[in-house]
């Protein structure tokens, strides 16, 4: 065990040096800024396209009165939404002798685009256009129309309202979105940094470093030592980003770090339990992809094995999804029991519920299965590249 130990650190050592001592650690340490910003901008565009795009605009055939009381409809309807950008739009238009032709001619405005023309006033209202009449659109409109028959500046209540710190509904909504985003972060992090684990031992294997480590090391202290220095250089990286991300949260959002909402366990808690997740997770998805990549000869190879393996990671990241809002539901448990989803799931359960004690359970239960499967991928290692080992037993059959 010493000797398995020590020769894991020697390679842990060498690896962690080549990698974090390398210029390329700096671009590395600058590769999620990229994405960021192309995000932010694309997004940012994206949003607004989307927003002028899709907002319905209603050509209003009404007299002053009419219009005046349609419009307060409106606006008290597009308060109540989640986002009053949402609520169609209305445009007034005077009454024309020809309502056939100032319809079409409606209909046909590019600027604005009219998606439907509403006229014969609140007493005999019609709709023509692009509208269906069981669709959201006409919806809004019965409302809005309904509530200007009530003359909604005159009927509309005063309403005392008395704001307190939290409420359970608040608080448990605010933890789903923490779960959710820490489980994203957890994600993306570890499908952007456990592929640096294949490439290396794909690049040692191409130049044969791969076969004099072998026979100077057991293999099981190699494929140890290659993980857990990738992880301890992803950590640094880590460290950066988190603290990059702080200093900006605290720059930029009103209230900064203190406006986010506290998760189940506590801060220190979930801080803490997020690093060890991730460091599961990583180690989880990096034996994978040694497994992967020590039976791959080439890079051709590996960009072949790594796609289905790439899928295979975002099917695991849609079963960890389900345990966000009910992290005692049959599904969550079943996520949680999964190896490879399980650290996504329980930093989600970490948002939610304040106990600990499933925590300590399911870090024994992924540290078991870092264990099988960097075992499977030494002995395949083994067997597959360096020809050693007992053969199969149908081979000996073919012998005898």
């Amino acid at each position: 065990m010493m000797r398995l130990l020590h020769a894991s650190f020697v390679i842990a050592r060498r690896d962690f040096g080549a990698t974090v001592l390398s210029k390329a650690f700096i671009f590395f340490l600058l590769g999620p800024l990229f994405p960021l910003l192309l995000g932010g901008v694309f997004g940012g565009i994206g949003a607004r396209v989307a927003s002028q795009a899709e907002r319905p605009v209603v050509a209003v055939i009404a007299s002053k009165t009419d219009f005046d009381r349609l419009a307060a409809a409106r606006d008290q309807f597009a308060r109540a939404l989640p986002d009053p950008a949402g609520a169609v739009a209305l445009t007034h238009h005077q009454p024309e002798p020809d309502l056939l032709a100032q319809q079409k001619r409606l209909l046909a405005s590019r600027s604005p685009p009219v998606r439907a023309v509403f006229f014969g006033g609140l007493d005999h209202p019609h709709v023509t256009g692009a509208v269906s009449g069981d669709g959201a659109m006409a919806a809004q409109l019965r409302l809005i129309i309904a509530n200007a028959r009530a003359n909604p500046e005159a009927s509309a209540p005063a309403v005392a309202v008395r704001p307190v710190q939290s409420t359970t509904g608040a608080l448990a909504q605010q933890q789903a979105i923490t779960a959710q985003i820490g489980q994203m972060l957890l994600f993306f992090l570890t499908l952007f940094l456990a592929g640096m684990v294949m490439s290396q031992l794909i690049e040692e294997k191409s130049n044969k470093i791969i076969e004099i480590i072998a026979a100077a090391v057991p293999i099981d202290a190699m494929f140890i030592g290659k993980l857990f220095a990738m992880l301890a250089a992803s950590v640094i990286g880590i460290l950066v980003w988190v603290a990059a991300g702080a200093f900006a949260i605290e720059t930029i959002s009103k209230g900064g770090l203190q406006t986010l909402a506290p998760p189940a366990v506590g801060w220190p808690a979930f801080l803490t339990l997020s690093v060890v997740y991730f460091a599961m997770n990583y180690l989880l998805i990096g034996a994978v992809m040694l497994t992967i990549g020590a039976q791959a000869s080439s890079a051709r190879e590996v960009q072949i094995l790594a796609m289905p393996a790439t899928f295979g990671q975002f099917l695991v990241f849609g079963l960890a999804a389900v345990a966000v809002g009910s992290p005692n539901s049959t599904e969550a448990i079943a996520a949680a029991i999964f190896p490879l989803s399980s650290p996504l799931t329980m930093l989600a359960r970490a948002a939610e519920d304040p106990a600990l004690w499933p925590h300590l359970a399911a870090i024994a239960w992924q540290g078991l299965w870092v264990v099988i499967i960097l075992k499977l991928a030494a002995q395949l290692f083994r067997k597959t590249v360096l020809k050693s080992g007992p053969r199969m037993k149908w081979w000996k059959r073919a012998q005898a």
